[in-house]
């Protein structure tokens, strides 16, 4: 990592003025996953040790521009304390003549967790003057909000650029090293499992990870855009139509590459998608019509996870079925199960983007990778190959 990181930077008696990512699911005032809150707690508690005090800032949901107590950041300020077993104090507002003063009677060790960032307008829309009175309330500022270092906004990328030093933290710092690692030196063979719904938000993705890897595994409903393009009946599977030309023109490179890109050898197809449905495996080539793919077959699963257990690094982003739905997870519980072996013989096993994190979590592997991404849009445009606008915006080492 060529960035500054906080491990870098004289933290005694400064106020780090610190961007997380508190994004999290709430319902009925209640947070339902606190994973995103725990994932920060090695760079405040570093800072704290460091004898820093510390001011948080994040946004929740999409108020945009307006005050809704609904997206209120006070129950995180509580989740935050009880974790922490440490006092946090919450203002009401994130700038103002009453949040100056609360910040500036901050003492070292203490810590402050500033109202939702986006009841401003100027959040978003990388406001000058916004930018300014946030970046006021600090000494040093600290990013470890990997999932919105892609956004152009003043929290991530107007404020390092009046307040430095502007260091990364513990959390983009790992995201980063081993993002990084997969691009530019993973450990061969490097093997990439593509899944998800639709071929078009995994275009860059596709094109920036051929060349680098062994194999290419292509799961979920974007695998049937592949298949429909090779010309083959693919039922009431999901395709995106207007994709077509640009799966064909992938699967042709990856051909001239002598084939790295690997299609499912068989699939488990649905007569609807729910609980209930009737369901059966059949080969990529025999989709009955009016059956819809849900999932990829047993003999795709064995191939596969045969590939990943031989790999030395492996990255997947996306799912391989509706892992929603528990009757079609089983190929992506399985090919978390083979990534974990990769990762518990000391080899690197990466899971990126949001629904994969989620498979990740709702089937059992949260604690069994090298590494799960906190960013969905970010780790995606991190693995197109393009630069982040917050991670460009911290200071060089």
């Amino acid at each position: 990592m060529h960035k500054l990181s906080i491990d870098e930077v004289n933290l005694n008696e400064k106020k780090v003025l610190i961007r997380v990512d508190y994004n999290v699911p709430m319902l009925d005032g209640e947070i339902t996953d606190d994973s995103r809150i725990v994932s920060t707690i090695p760079s405040i508690r570093k800072i704290l040790k460091s004898g820093g005090s510390l001011i948080l800032m994040s946004h929740l949901g999409r108020p945009k521009g307006k005050i809704d107590k609904q997206l209120s950041l006070q129950p995180v300020a509580e989740r935050l304390s009880e974790l922490l077993e440490e006092k946090v104090t919450f203002l009401p507002d994130c700038i103002g003549p009453k949040v100056k003063k609360h910040i500036a009677a901050i003492k070292p060790g203490e810590i402050i967790l500033l109202e939702n960032l986006r009841f401003h307008p100027g959040e978003t829309k990388n406001n000058w003057g916004f930018a300014k009175k946030l970046a006021e309330h600090g000494d040093i500022y600290v990013n470890d909000a990997f999932a919105v270092s892609h956004r152009a906004h003043a929290s991530v990328v107007g404020v390092p650029k009046m307040l430095q030093p502007a260091c990364a933290g513990y959390l983009i710092a790992k995201e980063i090293t081993y993002m990084s690692m997969l691009l530019d030196d993973a450990p061969s063979p490097f093997v990439a499992i593509i899944g998800g719904a639709k071929v078009s938000t995994k275009i860059d993705v596709l094109k920036n990870l051929l060349p680098r890897v062994d194999k290419l595994l292509i799961g979920g409903g974007m695998a049937f855009t592949f298949l429909a393009t090779l010309g083959l009946e693919i039922g009431e599977s999901l395709v995106e139509k207007d994709a077509l030309d640009v799966a064909m023109n992938i699967w042709v490179k990856s051909e001239e590459m002598g084939g790295k890109m690997m299609l499912p050898l068989d699939v488990l197809v649905a007569s609807e998608i729910s609980e209930e449905a009737l369901m059966k495996t059949v080969e990529y080539d025999h989709i009955p019509k009016e059956w819809v793919g849900v999932d990829i077959g047993q003999s795709t699963i064995q191939l596969f996870s045969g590939i990943i257990e031989e790999s030395k690094s492996v990255f997947l982003n996306g799912p391989m079925g509706i892992f929603e739905y528990e009757r079609f997870s089983v190929g992506s519980e399985a090919i978390l199960e083979s990534m974990s072996e990769v990762a518990d013989r000391g080899d690197i096993a990466v899971v990126g983007g949001g629904d994969s994190a989620a498979a990740a979590k709702r089937l059992g592997f949260q604690n069994s990778m090298t590494h799960i991404s906190t960013g969905g849009g970010a780790s995606l445009e991190f693995m197109e190959g393009k630069s982040l606008p917050g991670i460009e915006a911290l200071t060089d080492n």
